[in-house]
């Protein structure tokens, strides 16, 4: 059964009924050629650059078995398949064939022997494919953000509660040791009262304006536009076949949000995990002056009157009565008193110490004692799988990617 294009919401409410229309499954049997030993069993859904990662992740794992990949391009789509199955004929040492591919995400979904679904497609089909696979019985590993606007995220909070699901945002940077510090050294106190927070990502998007191309054979267009307007095609929202890049459709209005989404959603859950703002979120949100050309400045309200502003940079700092913390991927400083107690920031610069020195010394002369210990990950995707075998929430829950 065909897509047929319409609003987003008009998509979230007849979701239900979408996934129950009849389809056609290959006819081989997946059964017929399991790899050995009892694994979950999981569909990838969008088999980009991000998907690859994932995808390379799952095949060097003994618990999960991947049975099936789904993609709107076909040569992105039979690469994965040929991925997944030379990978398990070399597990096994048999001619494996077990991997099903699917151009539409429904009919990898209406398949009874799927335990999990990992969805990494552009940021407009997020809510909409996660919503039908919880609905479907499926736990879900799915990508930032996890919505194109607040009405999906409260229908996917919604789905996942009714449905009793496992759902894991793809939030990695909770499971880093040096967020995870910055977030304990704020959550009690070490840095005093926080006042203002910090983060820097990037620019805002912009509305799309490539010049149509011809369209390639093997790209069902229509189904990759999906929700969102159907656009003219251009190499640049989704360049055909295999890449090494992150397309650039996220820096669309129409199909994502700029930086603010992207890297910005990894920032601003640090944010809001250090606050213990969690399923929580601002009460405000402020524009900054001349907003039509401004790329920063926009600022977060909390209701404990938190004000986090988006400024040029890169990372999170939390400015507190006591002291300061700043962190990015790889990088940690921590100050009392105008006085620098922990830096690990420029490779070149700190040579005598490291990342995971700085951090450890931090959690040991600081926080050995602190009443407020969070969750500890050290393997996001490894936390999610463990969380469905055991029927728990994960690091990053939906709700909270939600916020």
């Amino acid at each position: 059964m065909p897509l047929q294009h319409s609003t987003r919401r008009r998509f979230l409410q007849h979701s239900a009924v979408l996934l129950a229309a009849p389809l056609i499954l290959p006819g081989r049997v997946w059964a017929q050629q399991s790899a050995p030993g009892k694994r979950l069993t999981i569909g990838c859904v969008g088999m980009g650059k991000q998907m690859g990662s994932h995808l390379n992740n799952f095949l060097h794992r003994d618990d999960v078995q991947v049975v099936a990949v789904c993609d709107v391009d076909t040569t992105r789509r039979e690469h994965a398949k040929q991925r997944v199955e030379q990978a398990y004929t070399e597990q096994t040492g048999s001619n494996y064939r077990g991997c099903g591919a699917y151009n539409d995400y429904r009919e990898l979904l209406a398949r009874k022997d799927i335990d999990v679904v990992a969805i990494a497609t552009p940021d407009h089909w997020h809510a909409l494919v996660a919503i039908a696979a919880v609905k479907a019985g499926k736990d879900v590993y799915c990508e930032k953000p996890l919505t194109y606007n607040i009405h999906e995220a409260v229908e996917l909070v919604k789905a996942v509660r009714q449905s009793n699901r496992v759902f894991q945002t793809g939030s990695q940077q909770r499971s880093s040791k040096e967020f995870r510090t910055a977030a304990e050294l704020v959550r009690n106190g070490i840095i005093g009262r926080v006042s203002a927070i910090h983060v820097s990502f990037g620019n805002p998007a912009a509305s799309y304006k490539e010049p149509e191309e011809p369209l390639e054979p093997g790209l069902d267009w229509k189904l990759w536009c999906g929700p969102g307007p159907l656009v003219h095609y251009s190499p640049v929202l989704s360049p055909r076949g295999l890449h090494t890049h992150f397309p650039a459709w996220r820096n669309t209005w129409e199909f994502g949000g700029g930086a603010i989404t992207d890297w910005g959603a990894h920032h601003i859950d640090i944010a809001q995990w250090a606050m213990n703002a969690d399923e929580g979120g601002p009460v405000e949100v402020r524009a900054p002056q001349n907003w039509e050309t401004a790329k920063r400045g926009a600022q977060l309200i909390y209701a404990d009157g938190t004000v986090l502003t988006h400024v040029k940079g890169k990372g999170v700092s939390f400015y507190g009565t006591e002291g300061e913390v700043h962190v990015n991927r790889g990088k940690f400083e921590f100050a009392l008193a105008g006085r620098t107690i922990r830096k690990f920031w420029d490779k070149e610069v700190d040579k005598t110490t490291s990342l995971e020195r700085e951090v450890v010394l931090t959690n040991r002369e600081y926080l050995a004692g602190a009443k407020v210990k969070l969750y500890e990950s050290k393997d996001h995707m490894r936390d999610f799988l463990d969380a469905v075998h055991a029927r728990r929430r994960p690091i990053c829950d939906v709700a909270i990617g939600a916020s």
